[in-house]
């Protein structure tokens, strides 16, 4: 498939020696200004690519926070039409930063798959994760993704196997987004020897870069995964900074200062 800024992205932090920083925040939360005000400002903290999560009723890998973000968003009236919408406002500064629409398939099935392809990719939407859509049925979103140019991200956990993992690296693209703890999201802090060790297998059968997610939380923990991994991917402890009071600038600007700091700890970690 053709080069995405994701591509780009990876390519050019793999010059500079060191692992990406990677966002994940909910449209629309607590509502859509709000929410882009956020998003625009990540990249000044430092964010290298934006994880965005597209709110479902029903977001069953989701941990507490993240389903309370989801379920702020679509109370402010947030749909995947509005979800794109916030993309293009936010591609009217910048045209750098790779985005990842992350979620569920349902509500992209409602939309249309193929209508949402066109307005995702006309939005400036350079990746898809969805959580809930296995393998078996790539030919539903995967491959034609693919075919539009948005790449396309899967997961893989502490239990997949190497059979299983061959299955998902097939039309993975982007970057793999390792799952480090089993569970819902926002759990335990991950054990970096844990994940170095599970790291070393994956990379052995792949070489597309890999993002470890799942229970960072401090600048510290951050710079542990930058060591071992091509990337740190945060998102309930920004999320909920973004939940933390009534003041939503308040909010914005505390889940931002929070990302200054996992983004220097991701960057005081240089690799060879």
């Amino acid at each position: 498939m053709i080069e995405t800024r994701i591509d780009r992205r990876f390519a050019a932090l793999k010059q500079e020696g060191r692992a990406a920083f990677v966002t994940f925040v909910m449209a629309g939360d607590p509502d859509h200004e709000t929410a882009l005000q956020l998003i625009k400002g990540l990249p000044g903290a430092g964010a290298d690519i934006i994880e965005v999560g597209m709110p479902f009723t029903d977001p069953m890998a989701d941990g507490p926070a993240i389903q309370q973000a989801g379920l702020r968003a679509l109370a402010s009236g947030t749909t995947l039409k509005s979800t794109l919408q916030l993309i293009r406002d936010f591609r009217e500064t910048n045209d750098e930063t790779p985005i990842v629409l992350m979620g569920y398939f349902n509500p992209i099935y409602s939309y249309g798959v193929a209508k949402f392809l066109t307005d995702a990719k006309d939005a400036g939407i350079d990746g898809l994760i969805i959580v809930d859509l296995p393998t078996e049925e790539d030919d539903e979103l995967c491959i034609p993704a693919m075919k539009a140019g948005i790449n396309f991200i899967r997961l893989a956990t502490p239990t997949t196997d190497d059979a299983r993992l061959q299955t998902i690296l097939k039309n993975t693209s982007g970057f793999l987004y390792y799952v480090s703890i089993a569970g819902t999201t926002g759990a335990a802090a991950p054990e970096a020897a844990d994940v170095s060790k599970s790291l070393e297998r994956i990379k052995r059968a792949t070489d597309i870069p890999i993002a470890v997610g799942f229970g960072i939380r401090t600048g510290d923990q951050a710079a542990e995964i930058a060591a071992i991994a091509d990337g740190a991917v945060v998102g309930t402890a920004l999320i909920e900074q973004v939940a933390s009071g009534n003041d939503k600038q308040a909010a914005v600007q505390a889940a931002l200062a929070l990302a200054t700091e996992l983004s220097a700890g991701i960057r005081s970690v240089t690799k060879k």
